[in-house]
């Protein structure tokens, strides 16, 4: 196994979830209108799903030109509130051959400061160019 390395963020804001929701057209008023989240049994507003999960994409294309990911898949663990600061953490877990193509199996996880997991999930990533190829990944 090949630990990459670890994707830190900012803490999510009230002002980033209004940001995203504009951006993304996701305007359930559970992301950004505390007194609607409350009145759905939630302590706050919570963070797009989406939104963790395209932290994890960002920390796939920090560790790997975006045109080597073959396959993305991810579980959402638990709920994300303004305040937490999220990690994306992932690691090289098998070399493999699939559709002809040497690749790299990969696990990542998003948790927050605390250690608790938000999102789990699973990549495959080309190999890329044999070495001496100006196309080399960055990463391993």
């Amino acid at each position: 196994m090949k630990e990459l390395p670890i994707l830190h963020k900012q803490a999510i804001t009230h002002t980033q979830l209004v940001r995203y929701a504009g951006a993304s057209g996701d305007f359930n008023p559970i992301h950004t209108v505390v007194p609607v989240a409350k009145q759905a049994g939630l302590q706050d507003v919570i963070a797009h799903g989406m939104l963790v999960m395209g932290f994890a994409g960002q920390a796939l294309t920090e560790w790997f030109p975006r045109q080597y990911l073959r396959s993305f898949q991810v579980r959402f663990s638990r709920m994300t509130y303004p305040g937490e600061q999220l990690s994306v953490s992932g690691q090289l877990v098998e070399s493999m051959v699939r559709d002809g193509e040497e690749r790299w199996l990969g696990e990542l996880i998003v948790t927050n400061q605390t250690g608790e997991a938000k999102l789990k999930g699973t990549f495959e990533v080309w190999k890329g160019e044999p070495e001496g190829s100006e196309n080399l990944p960055l990463i391993p």
